[in-house]
């Protein structure tokens, strides 16, 4: 009996009212910061693309001066590691998958840590490495955001 005076209650009231009786009407709920997530990671991914082509660049010997085979084997295990692990990134960021959050974290954390130990190797400097912390604060806080919103 007291379930069928709780349904017709939830029936006559406003729709507003069930939300904030917490009675679930089946409704699909919008998914702000989810779609949020995808869009950021969508664009942190054409970023990422046009940084690994850059090193790719750089490997086939685009621009000036001395060929990428007479730099030192540690420049060219930078570039190298780089062109490869930002395009795989930008691929893991572009379907929004798990894995790509994680490997472009990795790339992430790889430039930054290198250019604070090894400044030679890795061009960069107080902005990049402030820049790219903003990015990976967006990354996590969005990510935060859209679970909690996927468990409500």
């Amino acid at each position: 009996m007291r379930g069928l005076r709780r349904r017709r209650d939830a029936a006559a009231m406003p729709a507003s009212d069930a939300a904030l009786r917490g009675i679930d009407d089946g409704a699909p709920r919008p998914q702000r910061w989810g779609r949020a997530l995808v869009w950021f990671m969508r664009l942190a991914a054409l970023l990422w693309i046009a940084k690994g082509l850059s090193f790719w660049a750089v490997i086939i010997g685009a621009g000036h001066g001395p060929t990428f085979e007479a730099k030192e084997i540690g420049f060219q295990a930078t570039v190298t590691y780089f062109a490869v692990v930002d395009l795989v990134a930008a691929v893991g960021l572009w379907l929004a998958s798990p894995w790509g959050g994680v490997i472009w974290l990795l790339a992430v954390m790889s430039q930054i840590i290198l250019w604070f130990f090894f400044p030679h190797l890795v061009p960069g400097n107080l902005v990049t490495a402030i820049v790219y912390g903003s990015f990976i604060l967006s990354y996590l806080v969005l990510s935060w955001l859209a679970a909690r919103e996927e468990e409500s």
